[in-house]
């Protein structure tokens, strides 16, 4: 059975949103910053939010994302792959989430996590999960820099950087669990 369907626009009244906190670019580290919020550089301002698994049901990220959707630039950071060790959970980015961001016009950054503690009630598994700040403000940047859609922009870090990123994630994944 097959379903197909087309999509003419996207109409929405964005209600019961909440208010986004305004941070500076200078000093900022993405892994102590709130899951929604405003980032301030110079003249430019992005609507950030960020996922703590690729997994769409453990977290609900989309009340991160909605938050946003206000905002002119908006921006998701979402870990391609999170491990939580032997015991724990591993989940991956589904194409369907990528797909749906760009339906509501919003960047995507595929990240990884760069650091990780074994946690301490549990022998086999992984917690402290942080991403690599770096780049997290490299990425941005670049979308800064990029005048094309959300679209345009998903699918060529999907072409160029995606599996880049999954070979880092992998190695920082296996020296975490080492």
């Amino acid at each position: 059975m097959g379903i197909e369907g087309q999509i003419t626009g996207i109409i929405y009244e964005l209600l019961l949103a909440d208010t986004l906190k305004r941070f500076g670019k200078n000093r900022f580290n993405i892994n102590n910053s709130p899951a929604f919020f405003i980032l301030k550089d110079r003249n430019n301002s992005y609507a950030i939010s960020k996922w703590v698994s690729p997994k769409r049901t453990r977290s609900y990220p989309y009340e991160r994302v909605y938050n946003t959707l206000n905002s002119s630039k908006k921006i998701t950071i979402i870990p391609i792959i999170k491990d939580e060790g032997i015991d724990g959970d591993r989940d991956y980015l589904q194409w369907d989430t990528i797909s749906l961001m760009s339906l509501l016009d919003v960047f995507v950054i595929f990240a990884y996590y760069d650091e990780a503690t074994k946690n301490p009630k549990y022998e086999n598994k992984i917690t402290g999960f942080k991403f690599n700040n770096k780049y997290i403000l490299s990425k941005i940047k670049e979308i800064n820099q990029f005048h094309s859609s959300a679209l345009h922009w998903n699918l060529n870090e999907l072409n160029t950087n995606f599996f880049g990123i999954v070979e880092k994630s992998s190695k920082k994944l296996q020296k975490n669990r080492g």
